[in-house]
């Protein structure tokens, strides 16, 4: 009985996922009611309450598996430190384009920011976590010019995935590498 129970429990957590995502593509977080996503889930309201308090729990969720699965991806690879950036970064487009209608409603502006921060923790730990030691910068230092790299890198992330990816996930990587240790003097 309990694998029925936990099978049931599991139907109205995706369910209820995959209606907030639904949603989202028409209209911001803060605009969707539980009811409207309920009848969206085909459930009722105490089920969706017995898993989320509200809406934006729920957005959560969404946001931490996606980034626990991204984690998981990026944590399989060991690449030599040279071309660890550059490799790292190119798998990063990888999984966000094998994801990429989530990721796409999840940078979009019916959101939150949230998601955005969480992604940039992710790009400074995964793609930038030698530059300190690399560039022999100051703490303060590398910390804005981590802020901008990698805040400009999540807009382009953004933007590729509006444009329906029109540049592979390896050219990608390249044009973030090459501007971002050589800057814009090398994009000729």
């Amino acid at each position: 009985m309990t694998s029925k129970v936990d099978r049931r429990k599991q139907y109205s957590r995706m369910v209820l996922k995959e209606s907030l995502i639904e949603l989202l593509q028409k209209k911001s977080i803060s605009s969707i009611t539980i009811k409207e996503l309920c009848v969206k889930a085909d459930i009722n309201r105490s089920t969706f309450y017995a898993h989320f308090s509200n809406q934006y729990e729920l957005l959560s969720t969404i946001e931490d598996e996606f980034i626990e699965d991204l984690v998981e991806t990026l944590t399989q690879y060991h690449f030599p430190k040279e071309e660890d950036s550059l490799l790292m970064t190119e798998k990063f487009f990888d999984f966000i384009a094998d994801n990429s209608e989530v990721c796409q409603i999840l940078l979009s502006e019916n959101t939150d920011i949230h998601f955005q921060k969480k992604g940039m923790n992710i790009t400074q730990q995964f793609i930038f976590k030698d530059w300190i030691n690399e560039m022999k910068m100051d703490k303060d230092t590398y910390e804005y010019i981590n802020l901008f790299i990698v805040s400009g890198s999540i807009y382009v992330t953004k933007n590729w995935l509006e444009n329906q990816q029109n540049k592979t996930p390896k050219e990608m990587a390249e044009i973030l590498h090459r501007f971002i240790n050589k800057g814009l003097s090398n994009m000729r």
